[in-house]
């Protein structure tokens, strides 16, 4: 299993300072504390960027790159961004991510296919809802991946994400227990004649509930996913409960 951190957020107010203030010190330590808990990658999303800001996720690339060399996933709903990110990039990242939103198909693949860089094919549809059951989630994977194909991508270069919920939302353990089916499913390999690579994004079930529900939920709802086959998990890989069973498990499993 794959350790993508998420730590490098706009989200984060060090990191939204840091983007304000084009100051890449608070970036650099947030890179070099994730790479030295032992992440495979990290996560850089600026959050939402008004036009004059289309260059903060540039900034990112340039400012980690000068002090470590892991992988880069470009986290972004804006295909300019992550454009301006790409270009800034030394080796290939993963772009995240499509939906079948038309911006998305009609911007952000072609960027994905311009450049054959590995893709997040986020299972949400067109008004960026998940479905909410194992069957629609895998039509929905289905069709990501036949547009992704058609678009010149290969199966190595796809990565699901069937989206994990908010515990807010009120059908939270349901959507929860679709993810780990999905994610089963999927890494089975009899849908798509080879076992397909999944990721989740497990700092969604807590986010901005992290006083109300302890970090045991994540760690347990990790360990599930885990088993079920799931390849890349995006997580706080500064949180020592939840880096130490993250590591375990990708020991256990394997990061490869």
């Amino acid at each position: 299993m794959i350790i993508a951190a998420d730590n490098l957020t706009g989200a984060n107010p060090l990191v939204a300072e840091a983007l304000r203030d084009l100051d890449p010190r608070p970036l650099q330590d947030l890179a070099r504390g994730c790479a030295a808990a032992g992440a495979h990658l990290l996560d850089l999303n600026p959050g939402y960027l008004s036009r004059r800001q289309e260059d903060r996720l540039a900034f990112m690339v340039d400012a980690v790159q000068e002090v470590t060399g892991l992988p880069l996933i470009l986290d972004s709903p804006n295909p300019k961004v992550l454009a301006r990110g790409l270009t800034a990039c030394r080796d290939k990242p993963i772009l995240n991510a499509v939906t079948l939103e038309p911006e998305k198909l009609q911007e952000i693949l072609p960027l994905a296919a311009a450049h054959q860089t590995q893709v997040v094919l986020l299972l949400l549809d067109e008004k960026s809802h998940p479905p909410p059951s194992l069957e629609g989630k895998v039509a929905l994977a289905v069709e990501l991946r036949e547009r992704a194909l058609a678009a010149g991508l290969s199966d190595d270069q796809l990565i699901f994400d069937p989206v994990l919920p908010n515990l807010r939302w009120p059908d939270a353990w349901p959507q929860t227990g679709a993810v780990f089916k999905t994610v089963r499913y999927l890494a089975a390999g009899d849908l798509f004649g080879v076992p397909a690579r999944t990721l989740v994004g497990l700092s969604n079930l807590r986010s901005g509930l992290r006083d109300m529900y302890p970090v045991e939920i994540d760690i347990t709802v990790l360990a599930l996913l885990a088993g079920a086959g799931l390849t890349h998990v995006l997580a706080d890989a500064l949180n020592p409960a939840l880096r130490d069973q993250a590591q375990l498990l990708a020991q256990i499993v394997g990061s490869d």
